[in-house]
Formats: C-alpha cells, structure tokens, sequence
C-alpha cells in the first residue's frame, strides 16, 4: 500500500480547494481584527481536506513545526502541488494559506514567494506566537526546498 496521496489526489484537492482557500485569504485580509483574523483561519482550515491518517508519517512530518503538521509534494508539468495538514486547527489554517498561495505554481514562482512578505499583507505579521511564525516559516521552506526536488 502507497503511503503518499496518487497525483490524481494532488491535482483533485488543489482544483476542489482554489475558490475556497481564494475566499480565506480575502476573509482574513478583510478581517478588521485579530479576533476575526483568528476565526477566519480557525474555519479556513476545513478548506483542506483532512490528511488521512495513513499520510501522517514521520518522512512527511515538517520539522520546526510546533504542532505536528505533513507535507507531501507532486511536480507535474512544471508546477507544484502540495498536500498537507496538522493535528492543530489554527496550524491547519496557515497552512491552508500558504497551500492557495504556493499550490499550483512553478519553482521560479516558489523561490520568489516570501512568506514573510505574504503574511503580513494578511495582517498576521505580529500576530502569530513565535513558535506558529517559527513552524510557518519552517513549511514555507519546506515547499521550496520541494519545488527542487523531483517527485518520487
């Protein structure tokens, strides 16, 4: 039994989940404070579909992430696809930020993405405690370091 998502799951997520990860980030941009930014990424991360819990290995788990969280990747066609998740709710809807922000695209748009950049236009500079900014950080890093990899 394959313990990774099938590249059908990879594009079949990332085509179910554009509009509403779309959505997220303009619901948390538009939030006016940090309560509604909380509570849209609390709800944003039901955007994902679940991780299966077969996916929830320790070579997938993203190291310097507070919370447990997984990443997988898909290169097809010059572009990127991602799957991941966290045990952790509000994890889960930064994660769901960084996937409709980094899903889908090519490795020279990946080695150009600053996630610091990207989450402060969101209002969440500043906002995150230092572990959940230092795991954000850690899975954006983690995607551009598999946007270079060749998918398995």
């Amino acid at each position: 039994m394959e313990l990774r998502p099938t590249p059908t799951e990879f594009l079949s997520r990332h085509q179910d989940s554009s509009a509403p990860l779309a959505q997220l980030v303009s619901q948390v941009q538009q939030a006016p404070n940090w309560q509604e930014k909380y509570r849209a990424l609390m709800l944003g991360g039901k955007a994902l579909a679940p991780l299966a819990p077969e996916w929830q290995t320790e070579d997938a788990r993203v190291r310097g992430c507070e919370s447990a969280a997984w990443l997988y990747h898909h290169g097809e066609q010059g572009k990127h696809y991602f799957i991941a998740g966290s045990e952790a709710r509000i994890v889960t809807g930064l994660i769901a930020l960084l996937l409709g922000a980094c899903s889908g695209k090519t490795s020279e748009e990946l080695a150009a993405f600053d996630a610091a950049a990207y989450f402060s236009a969101l209002g969440l500079e500043g906002q995150l405690s230092p572990s959940r900014t230092n795991g954000v950080y850690a899975l954006a890093n983690r995607i551009k370091e598999l946007s270079h990899e060749d998918t398995p």
